[in-house]
């Protein structure tokens, strides 16, 4: 049995391979907390959380933060009041890699 996708670690990728094919984005989305989604043609994986308030948020922003680097693999965050939306995304290849879905399991498991 293959390692849970929280175990993992991202590997560098700095291009010259192809995304994810669809069929294998759709198999590790079911790994993950069913609030993350694929968008944009499933280039992108994405999710929204809702926090009491604005300090929460934040808080849970600056602990993505030390898993993004700790990972060395970035999201797009976005943040509004008490919303914040994540969006994952390999730009180096212009789609989905597993790295994507290592780092929004990592994330799953901080809202734990």
């Amino acid at each position: 049995m293959e390692e849970k996708l929280h175990k993992r670690k991202c590997k560098p990728c700095e291009g010259g391979v192809a995304p994810l094919i669809p069929e294998k984005s759709a198999e590790l989305l079911k790994e993950l907390d069913p609030s993350w989604m694929l968008i944009d043609g499933g280039r992108i994986l994405a999710t929204t959380y809702t926090f009491k308030d604005f300090v929460e948020t934040i808080n849970f922003v600056n602990k993505i933060a030390v898993v993004a680097e700790e990972e060395g693999h970035h999201p797009d965050l976005t943040i509004s009041y008490n919303t914040l939306s994540i969006e994952l995304m390999t730009h180096a290849i212009g789609g989905l890699s597993e790295n994507d879905f290592i780092l929004a399991a990592k994330i799953d498991e901080l809202k734990k």
